[in-house]
């Protein structure tokens, strides 16, 4: 397995990632299928907001998962906070593909100078929430049926990961 940033030829694998995960789970709070083009939009905008997609990928170049993050809020004030999102393919989760995608994109967001990642996780998703403690993210809260799918209330924890020990936002970061 190799991780690496996705490119166009990524779009088939990512989008039949991300489809399933709407059809079938509730880590993806959209009932929507969508289609390449709104993938390739995707990735074409993280781009020019200089975010990473990173793809986990075997040697016949076949996608196993994808993550990736963006603003956490479109505010000033958030401008150190992110958000991301990391999804394996069904027939490979439990693998480690998760663990490395997201070791992968933490290292990339402290290289971009980011200071805080926040994960909002399905609260009955233990799976995921098992992996985010692991990687050392801590639980800063519980928002209660804000999210519907497949005829439920769903709620939402919050976890998040400081990823420096700047003093100050302005500061560079301190050894």
């Amino acid at each position: 397995m190799d991780i690496r940033d996705a490119d166009e030829a990524d779009i088939d694998g990512i989008t039949a990632i991300y489809n399933d995960a709407v059809a079938h789970t509730t880590a993806i709070w959209n009932e929507t299928v969508v289609d390449k083009a709104n993938r390739l939009a995707w990735l074409t905008e993280r781009r020019r907001a200089g975010y990473p997609v990173l793809v986990a990928v075997d040697a016949s170049g076949g996608v196993f998962g994808y993550a990736s993050f963006g603003d956490w809020r479109a505010f000033d004030g958030y401008r150190h906070t992110v958000e991301h999102s990391v999804y394996v393919r069904a027939d490979r989760r439990g693998h480690g593909i998760g663990e490395a995608l997201m070791r992968a994109l933490i290292e990339r967001a402290r290289g971009i100078g980011k200071h805080v990642m926040v994960a909002g996780i399905e609260a009955r998703n233990a799976g995921s929430i098992r992996l985010h403690e692991k990687l050392g993210f801590e639980h800063a809260g519980l928002l209660r049926q804000v999210g519907a799918k497949f005829g439920a209330w769903l709620d939402l924890a919050f976890l998040q990961l400081t990823l420096d020990a700047r003093p100050a936002p302005d500061e560079p970061q301190t050894s």
